[in-house]
C-alpha cells in the first residue's frame, strides 16, 4: 500500500472492521494466524515475489522464522490440519513485505481476508467474486478475471518433452521468462550465443570429461550433477520446434483479452485444435453461468488469459482483482483459486479452494476521495 499521511490507522481499522463484518455476515467463520511462522515450510509456497519480500529471522529454539506475509497459506494449513469442509473463514490482521526501494510502499500494512473450501468450485469463484464486487461497488474500480488453469492445461498438452512443458508451467508467473522460452521452443527466437558455444564444447566431448576438466568444483552441486545438467542440455538441443499450429495457439491463448462470454466462445473455437484444454474451458463456462446467477454481466466482465501471472505462484485456476484508475496504487482486492496447495498442505487430503484479500487502507483512501 502506497503511503497516505493524511489517513490514520483508526480509520484503516474502522474500514478493516467493517469489511471483516461483511464476510462474518455471508457465513464465514472468524480465524487468527500467527504474525510468526515456521519459514522452511511456508516460504516455498509463496512464490519468487514474496519470498525476496519477506521478513525472515532465526530462533534458537524453532529454527527460521518469517513474519507473517499472507494470510491464506496458514489458514489452508489450518483447515487441513482438521477443518469440517465446505468450511468458510475472515480474517483480519496485518502483513509484513520488505520493500527494496524507499518509493513510499509500505512494509506492513493491514489485510482483511475470505476464503472458501468447498467441492462445488465454480460457485464457489463466484460467490467470492461477486462479494467482492458488492462490497466495493461504491467506489471507481475496474475489475479483472482470468483464469491460470487454462493456460496450464494448454501447456501440459503441447506436443514436446515433460522437461520442456515442466520449464513453461515453472514460469508461467514469470511472463518474460516465460514468452522468452516459448520463444526459444517455438524456434523464433535464436540461441544465444553463450548458449550455443556451450552446446558446441558438449558436442566436442563427454560431459564427464568437460567437469573432469573443469578443475576444482565450487557451491554445493557434485560432479554428478553438473554431469547432469549436461546431458539434459544436449538432450534438450536435438528437441524439434514446437508443432507451428501449437505454438499458434499458445501465442494466441497469452493474448486473449476480451469480455468474459466472448472469450469463452473464443476458447470454445479454438478447443477442437488444442484438445488439453476442453475440460478447463467447460469449468470456465460453468463459473460464468455461476456469476450470471448472482447478477454478474459476464458480457461486459473484463477477462484477461494473463492475468494473474505476476501474483502468487499458488493460484492455479481463477484469478480475479479490483483495480484503481491510478496505475501506481496495488490493486485494491484480489484473488483466486488455489486448489493444489490445499494437496499440498493436506498431507493427503485435499480440497477445493478459493479466497481474497481486500486492503482496507486503500479502501478507505478511496472512499474518502469521493467524500
Amino acid at each position: 500500500m502506497m503511503a497516505d499521511p493524511g489517513l490514520s490507522k483508526a480509520a484503516i481499522r474502522a474500514e478493516a472492521e467493517r469489511l471483516f463484518a461483511a464476510f462474518l455476515a455471508a457465513g464465514a467463520v472468524s480465524v487468527e494466524a500467527d504474525i510468526l511462522l515456521p519459514a522452511e515450510t511456508l516460504l516455498d509456497l509463496y512464490g519468487e515475489d514474496i519470498r525476496a519480500r519477506a521478513y525472515v529471522t532465526a530462533d534458537p529454539m524453532a529454527g527460521e522464522m518469517m513474519l507473517r506475509p499472507d494470510f491464506t497459506v496458514p489458514v489452508v494449513q489450518a483447515h487441513m490440519a482438521g477443518g469440517a469442509e465446505p468450511a468458510r473463514y475472515a480474517y483480519l490482521g496485518e502483513v509484513f513485505r520488505r520493500q527494496d526501494h524507499l518509493d513510499g510502499r509500505a512494509r506492513e500494512y493491514m489485510q482483511v481476508g475470505y476464503e472458501v473450501f468447498d467441492r462445488a468450485a465454480p460457485a464457489a469463484d463466484a460467490e467470492v467474486f461477486a462479494l467482492f464486487a458488492g462490497l466495493l461497488g461504491d467506489l471507481p474500480l475496474r475489475p479483472a478475471t482470468g483464469d491460470i488453469g487454462i493456460l496450464m492445461a494448454a501447456v501440459r498438452g503441447l506436443s514436446t518433452t515433460d522437461r520442456r512443458k515442466a520449464a513453461l508451467l515453472r514460469h508461467i508467473w514469470r511472463p518474460r521468462r516465460f514468452r522468452a522460452l516459448l520463444d526459444r521452443f517455438a524456434g523464433r527466437a535464436a540461441v544465444p550465443p553463450a548458449r550455443a558455444a556451450l552446446l558446441a564444447r558438449l558436442a566436442a566431448d563427454t560431459p564427464e570429461a568437460l567437469v573432469a576438466a573443469a578443475g576444482p568444483l565450487v557451491g554445493l552441486r557434485s560432479a554428478a550433477d553438473i554431469a547432469a545438467r549436461a546431458a539434459a542440455l544436449i538432450e534438450d538441443a536435438e528437441v524439434p520446434s514446437l508443432a507451428a499450429p501449437e505454438a499458434a495457439l499458445l501465442y494466441d491463448l497469452l493474448s486473449l483479452e476480451a469480455p468474459a462470454t466472448a472469450a469463452l466462445a473464443h476458447l470454445r473455437g479454438i478447443a477442437p485444435l488444442l484438445p488439453a484444454i476442453g475440460p478447463a474451458i467447460e469449468t470456465f463456462a460453468a463459473r460464468l453461468a455461476a456469476l450470471q446467477a448472482r447478477g454478474i454481466d459476464t458480457d461486459t466482465l473484463p477477462f484477461e488469459a494473463s492475468h494473474g501471472r505476476t501474483t502468487l505462484e499458488y493460484y492455479d485456476g481463477f484469478v480475479f482483482s479490483f483495480l484503481a484508475a491510478d496505475p501506481a496504487l496495488p490493486p485494491v482486492a484480489s484473488g483466486g483459486r488455489y486448489d493444489a496447495l490445499t494437496a499440498v498442505l493436506g498431507q493427503g487430503r485435499s480440497i477445493p479452494a478459493v479466497g481474497g484479500i481486500l486492503r482496507p487502507g486503500l479502501v478507505a483512501r478511496l472512499r474518502g476521495a469521493q467524500c
